[in-house]
């Protein structure tokens, strides 16, 4: 090697050096997904949230907000949100299901044998244990699928999910996590809140106790962005906020009895509420359910619009019903029951309806300022959330949102 050579050489190692250096002691990201249930997209334009309006300002949000996976139900859309995979490829079909591999058995929302058990969760692999296998700290504070060992894998750090826990106790959790020894820190934590989404179920999308709510809520936001600040790890962190779906409006004048339309001994129903899934008994019953009627339309799973994505998870019943945006699919015994279920607000259906677009916000280092981008699919989410956190995202549904990036 000729003296020019050399000195070349080391003149880019003695430039590269101090860069690799500093490089090697910059402090890692973090990365922050939080959950506002129930949160309407367009709830942020209420003049309610200061704080959730002070990052929209100074970071990403889509122009009508995000579109939920059908069908727009909690469960569904918060694990395609970390796995991106839509409901029908993610395994987790409703809120309310059932498999023949367990034959007798509900999975059920409210089930706690249920959701702490991996086999409902294990056709996907959520974020956290992609993170986990690479050796990234994790912490989940009441994430759907994350009290079950999915892949043999829990979070770092997870709370059993707690109703009565409330949001300021929550963010304290995260906070608590925060301040553990650097090597032992969590570099991704989801957060969840439940408030919005109970208000709007028993009031309404455009009730006081839904806008109480969202202003309730919001401080616990500004109390997570203190307490990062307070700590020296906001300018390091990427925060993205989001809801699984939108609310409308529902009324008891807005309701299908299925007693009325069918006999209910040859449906096989499964589920309720702003849709209908089915195993009917007979080719007359599936005749039946399948012509046409006011306010709800059916299909055999293998015929959902395409639009939906839904239909070829063995998990899915054989019909699937979906009501028209504000209306309800029920029985008069089950009504009769519980009556909340057929007034105030719910969810789950056509996510190309307005009232179903979900709020996204994405703030920090990596993301640009001020912009409004056009609007994505939910399971995009996973991509970004993943690009974040320095994660390697498996194959899915979705693709990193246009525009929300530096």
């Amino acid at each position: 090697m000729s003296h020019v050579k050399r000195f070349a050489l080391a003149l880019c190692l003695i430039l590269l050096v101090p860069a690799a250096a500093q490089a090697a002691g910059k402090p890692p990201p973090l990365t922050i997904l939080v959950s506002i249930d129930g949160f309407r997209a367009d709830y942020l334009d209420r003049g309610l949230s200061p704080n959730l309006s002070a990052l929209a300002a100074s970071g990403a949000r889509p122009r009508g907000g995000m579109r939920p996976s059908f069908p727009s139900l909690t469960f569904p859309n918060h694990y395609a949100l970390v796995t991106g995979l839509r409901p029908d490829r993610n395994g987790i079909v409703d809120n309310v299901m059932r498999d023949e591999a367990r034959p007798g058995m509900t999975f059920g929302m409210g089930k706690p044998q249920m959701v702490t058990d991996a086999f409902w969760w294990d056709q996907a692999e959520p974020i956290w244990v992609t993170a986990q296998k690479a050796g990234m700290p994790t912490a989940t504070m009441f994430w759907p699928g994350s009290e079950a060992p999915i892949r043999g894998v829990w979070p770092t750090y997870y709370k059993p999910y707690d109703k009565t826990f409330l949001a300021p106790d929550r963010v304290n959790q995260v906070l608590t996590w925060l301040d553990l020894p650097a090597a032992r820190r969590p570099r991704l934590v989801t957060l969840y809140f439940d408030l919005v989404d109970t208000a709007g179920h028993h009031a309404g999308p455009d009730s006081q106790e839904v806008n109480d709510a969202i202003a309730s809520t919001d401080q616990a936001i500004g109390q997570l962005v203190a307490g990062l600040k307070a700590r020296g790890l906001y300018g390091r962190t990427n925060l993205v906020i989001v809801a699984d779906h939108g609310m409308a409006q529902t009324s008891p004048e807005r309701v299908v009895y299925l007693d009325d339309v069918f006999d209910l001994e040859r449906l096989g129903q499964v589920t309720g509420g702003s849709m209908s899934e089915m195993n009917p008994a007979d080719p007359q019953a599936l005749a039946a359910i399948l012509a046409p009627h006011d306010h709800f339309q059916c299909w055999k799973k293998a015929d959902v619009p395409e639009r939906f994505h839904f239909g070829k998870n063995p998990r899915v019943p054989a019909v699937v019903c979906l009501a028209e945006t504000g209306w309800t699919i029920t029985t008069k015994a089950y009504a009769a029951s519980r009556p909340m279920k057929t007034v105030g607000g719910a969810h789950g259906y056509d996510p190309y309806d307005p009232q179903m677009a979900a709020l996204f916000i994405a703030e920090g280092p990596k993301i640009r300022r001020g912009v409004t981008v056009e609007p994505f699919d939910n399971v995009d989410v996973y991509v970004l959330v993943a690009r974040l956190a320095g994660i390697k995202a498996l194959p899915g549904d979705g693709r990193l949102p246009k525009g929300v990036l530096r």
